[in-house]
């Protein structure tokens, strides 16, 4: 969804940011029509492991702050929490409602461990040249995620942005996630 921004007389600035996931899905299984490993069992009347189900990752809504309004020209920053709160310190108003937090599914093997990396820190891109960065990355993940008893694991991501006085336009970024079996 783009939108276009239409000035108002009455804000100094403003910034609008979208942060597109690029995901990145690594899986513990071997690659289609690959040989099993003959000589990889320790004891030769053990029976094979099975190759675990492969892993899809789903983003169900992307990380949105919507519309940064700076009140002066002094910088400030925009914070949505993993747990959907929004705060603004400094020159930034407060986030509106339509700031929402980024949601991911992902699916694979039942009750099985899952490994899932963010980036602590995302460059962002304006649409002009300029570059803002989304910082303090956190999701709502326990130390330990695992797929629940159908395979199926949802969380939501949050971060924080920076925006100094001169830093109007529309700032989109990538969020490589990857999520692997242990």
């Amino acid at each position: 969804m783009l939108t276009r921004l239409i000035p108002d007389p009455f804000k100094r600035g403003r910034v609008r940011v979208w942060l597109l996931p690029s995901l990145l899905v690594l899986a513990a299984a071997r690659p289609a029509g690959a040989e099993p490993c003959r000589l990889c069992s320790a004891d030769p009347g053990e029976p094979e492991a099975r190759a675990a189900a492969p892993v899809r990752v789903e983003v169900e809504a992307s990380l949105d702050f919507d519309r940064v309004l700076l009140t002066a020209g002094s910088g400030g920053t925009a914070r949505i929490g993993a747990d959907g709160t929004r705060t603004s310190s400094g020159a930034v108003a407060p986030l509106t409602g339509r700031a929402m937090v980024g949601r991911v599914v992902v699916q694979g093997e039942p009750n099985r461990s899952i490994r899932i990396d963010l980036p602590k820190r995302i460059e962002l891109l304006g649409w002009h040249g300029g570059r803002l960065t989304l910082s303090a990355v956190t999701t709502d993940l326990s130390s330990w995620p695992r797929l629940d008893g159908s395979g199926r694991l949802t969380f939501q991501f949050g971060g924080e942005v920076r925006v100094e006085g001169d830093a109007e336009g529309d700032y989109r970024g990538d969020v490589p996630i990857t999520v692997e079996y242990p």
